[in-house]
């Protein structure tokens, strides 16, 4: 009976501790989606307040992965004159690495009440990935910042009209900047948000002879040298120009097979991917009966960058509506929300125990 009597009055007080010392998390229950791929920036460092997003994310969206826009495209007057490019295709100026967009996402995080706090994850993509300093300025991040980045991305390697634009070095799956970047990630448990291409623009009609993507067997070998980093490969690997090559589904499929890429994931973000899978019912039925078969591998993202409204911000979540009715609802649940919390609420577990360790500010708190 005494013994009844001291857990009756211990367990309480154990839900009270238990709930300060760990992030409050809002219920998604009653949303649509949680969004694992936003840019709340575009190209040139503008777009909608972080509280303005919020009334966008509305009762739809719970929980969004919040990233800026690493690459910064110049207005070279020369080229363009008065003419002030906001995206890059809009010049044929270069792009440049912009780092501060981690310092202004964090503020604009900061800036919010903690139950607002708890529907975001920031991301820290200001680096060079061709830099072998680059995991150098991601720690920085997480030590200047304590309690504030889940993880890392998107950042890009090869990417159609993007790479070419970058002076300096291009950047490469087989640079050991890469790596280094990745081993840290995996070592802090940074989620990583990876955009490579799988092939090079138009394929089909430049390199149509050629018998396997221009990238698969490279980025298979990133995947296999990083096995502990939670690696969401943004957009399948496709994008404007990059259309599904031959035997598209079947490659992904060899990939969520392979139990060496136990911890890889793929995103479905960008209305330019999800053009390529509402073209036709035999489209969408090709990628709702993959998801079945790996629906814990999934992500729902909408890769909407800088939108200035809620119908802007939508649009891919409604323009994937054939694929939704195509999947069974426990599959669509887990890919619409279960697997964004199921990643996302590990990696944030994991990075704060690391910032415990490592960050004497993030240890005194």
């Amino acid at each position: 009976m005494q013994c009844a009597q001291w857990l009756l009055f211990v367990a309480p007080l154990a839900v009270l501790l238990l709930a300060s010392v760990a992030p409050v998390r809002s219920q998604t229950n009653n949303y649509e989606f949680n969004d694992s791929h936003f840019h709340l920036t575009n190209n040139v460092q503008e777009g909608p307040t972080i509280h303005d997003f919020l009334n966008m994310m509305g009762n739809k969206a719970g929980h969004v992965a919040l990233f800026g826009v690493p690459l910064q495209q110049q207005w070279s007057y020369p080229v363009d004159g008065d003419r002030a490019p906001t995206y890059y295709l809009h010049s044929d100026a270069p792009l440049y690495y912009y780092s501060f967009t981690d310092a202004w996402i964090a503020m604009a995080y900061k800036s919010l009440p903690k139950e607002q706090q708890a529907r975001f994850d920031p991301m820290i993509t200001g680096f060079n990935p061709t830099d072998m300093y680059a995991a150098d300025h991601i720690r920085r991040v997480l030590q200047t910042f304590p309690g504030v980045f889940t993880g890392i991305g998107e950042f890009t390697i090869h990417k159609e009209f993007v790479s070419a634009k970058i002076p300096g070095e291009v950047a490469s799956l087989q640079n050991p900047a890469l790596d280094r970047i990745l081993d840290f990630a995996a070592e802090v448990g940074l989620v990583v948000i990876l955009h490579n291409d799988i092939d090079i623009p138009i394929a089909n009609d430049v390199a149509k002879n050629e018998s396997e993507p221009a990238y698969l067997s490279q980025i298979k070998a990133v995947f296999k040298r990083h096995p502990n980093a939670t690696i969401i490969w943004a957009h399948m690997g496709l994008g404007r120009l990059v259309a599904p090559p031959k035997r598209h589904l079947a490659q992904i499929e060899a990939i969520l097979r392979d139990p060496g890429f136990h911890s890889v994931y793929v995103d479905i973000s960008w209305d330019e991917v999800a053009k390529y899978f509402v073209a036709s019912p035999e489209a969408t039925k090709g990628l709702a009966d993959l998801m079945q078969r790996y629906p814990d591998r999934f992500l729902f993202g909408t890769d909407a960058a800088a939108p200035g409204d809620q119908s802007k911000y939508l649009k891919v979540f409604y323009q994937y509506k054939p694929l939704w009715k195509s999947l069974d609802a426990e599959t669509s649940r887990k890919v619409r929300l279960r697997n964004y919390e199921q990643i996302f609420d590990e990696a944030r577990r994991k990075v704060r125990n690391w910032e415990s360790a490592h960050v004497p500010a993030a240890s005194s708190k």
